[in-house]
C-alpha cells in the first residue's frame, strides 16, 4: 500500500498524563552548537539534558511554541497504552522532504513530538544516508560513550538506520536522506519493527513508495 504524504504534523494522542519537558527542553529552545569534549551519559533515572543539539553551526534563533494538533484531525487509530513492542499497531506517517532536507524535517517532527507531550527518551531518529550531525559529534568521543547514552534511554537518540544495536522505542523517526534503494528498502521495515506506537518517515514520497513497492 503506498504511503500518503502528510504535512509535518504529529497526529497522535499520548496516553496518560501530559509529559512536562525538562527545563529548557522544548521546540522553542534554539539548538546549541555541540561543544568540545564528550557529553557523559547521564545515570539511569537522571533527568534528560536541558537542551537538544542540532546541526553544527550558528545556533538557530528561538522559535515560538508549536501547538500540537488535536487528535481529531486524523482518523488513524490512537496508540494503545502498551506502546513498547507493539509494532503491528504502530501508526505510520510520511512527511514529504527532499533528500537534502530530510534531516531538517525529522528535527521538526521531533520538536512537534516533544510539544505533544512525548518524553525525549521515547524517540529514536534514524538516517539512511549521512549520519545526523549530533550522532557524528557523539561518536567522535568513542562508541562506548555513544551507546551508553542509547542504553540510558533518557534523551532523543540519533543513529544510522543500519545500526543493529539501536533498539526499539515508542516513536521512531526515519530521515531518508540518501543511501541506495537497497539500504532504504531494508531500513523502513526495520524501523517499523522498532516503532512501538508511531513511525514517521521523512523523504521523497515517490522514491519511498517505489522502493517499498519493489521490495513488496
Amino acid at each position: 500500500m503506498p504511503l500518503i504524504p502528510e504535512e509535518p504534523q504529529i497526529h497522535e494522542s499520548v496516553p496518560g498524563p501530559r509529559a512536562t519537558p525538562a527545563a529548557g527542553r522544548t521546540a522553542s529552545t534554539p539548538r546549541p552548537v555541540p561543544g568540545p569534549g564528550p557529553r557523559p551519559a547521564p545515570p539511569r533515572g537522571a533527568p534528560a539534558s536541558s537542551v537538544r543539539p542540532g546541526k553544527p553551526g550558528p545556533a538557530a534563533p528561538p522559535r515560538g511554541p508549536v501547538a500540537a494538533p488535536p487528535a481529531q484531525r486524523t482518523n488513524s487509530p490512537q496508540p494503545p497504552a502498551g506502546e513498547p513492542g507493539n509494532a503491528a499497531g504502530a501508526q505510520l506517517q510520511l512527511i514529504p522532504a527532499p533528500a537534502d532536507g530530510a534531516i531538517d524535517a525529522a528535527d521538526e517532527a521531533v520538536d512537534l513530538l516533544l510539544d505533544s507531550g512525548r518524553a525525549p527518551g521515547e524517540i529514536l531518529v534514524l538516517t539512511t544516508g549521512e549520519t545526523h550531525p549530533w550522532a557524528t559529534h557523539e561518536l567522535s568521543f568513542g562508541e562506548a560513550s555513544y551507546w551508553a547514552q542509547h542504553n540510558a534511554a533518557d534523551d532523543v537518540f540519533y543513529a544510522d538506520a543500519a545500526a543493529e544495536r539501536a533498539t526499539g522505542r515508542p516513536v521512531v523517526v526515519v530521515a531518508v536522506n540518501g543511501g541506495s534503494d537497497e539500504v532504504t528498502a531494508q531500513a523502513l521495515p526495520a524501523a517499523m519493527a522498532r516503532a512501538g506506537a508511531l513511525l514517521i518517515v521523512c523523504g521523497d514520497p515517490q522514491r519511498i513508495n517505489a522502493v517499498l513497492g519493489a521490495n513488496a
